[in-house]
């Protein structure tokens, strides 16, 4: 029953922004006209007045961005502390600013979508200001084909050379 209220939550605030794809599992993909996105919402609620952590891939029409996974954490991350992806048991180094962090590059993307296709549980990890470690959690569940429709709808979209 969370998981449902969690994608609802997901998908009224995605729908907001852009036409609503496929919405399936814990994953929703998103047309946001110049990009699509395959969209999750951490499986840890925030608090009213906290962030919600979400995680996702980004789809451009113009290929800029072609699965480029990228996350907002639930806390600040102190200044220089890593920021780990782990999807399985397949960890990723992120880059980080602020509370946002994404992959390094097209070849850490597909790492990263290869892993996910995989399954497993997915988390983000690093440590806040206090030095205290914080988890944020998301479930595989529905993600492989949210990336598949978000990348289908936006390759569509290309235009010619």
């Amino acid at each position: 029953m969370l998981r449902w209220l969690s994608l609802l939550f997901l998908l009224t605030t995605a729908a907001s922004r852009g036409a609503i794809v496929y919405a399936g599992g814990s994953w929703a993909a998103i047309d946001r006209g110049t990009q699509c996105e395959a969209l999750s919402r951490s499986v840890k609620i925030a608090a009213k007045g906290k962030v919600q952590a979400i995680a996702g891939f980004t789809f451009s029409a113009d290929r800029r961005h072609w699965g480029e996974f990228h996350a907002r954490l639930s806390r600040m991350p102190r200044a220089n502390a890593t920021v780990m992806l782990k999807v399985g048991d397949q960890p990723f180094l992120l880059v980080a600013r602020g509370n946002d962090a994404w992959s390094s590059g097209p070849l850490q993307d597909q790492a990263i979508v290869d892993a996910m296709r995989a399954g497993g549980w997915v988390t983000i990890e690093s440590r806040d200001g206090a030095g205290g470690r914080f988890v944020d959690p998301y479930s595989s569940d529905g993600a492989a084909t949210a990336i598949d429709a978000a990348a289908a709808r936006c390759a569509g979209k290309m235009q010619p050379r």
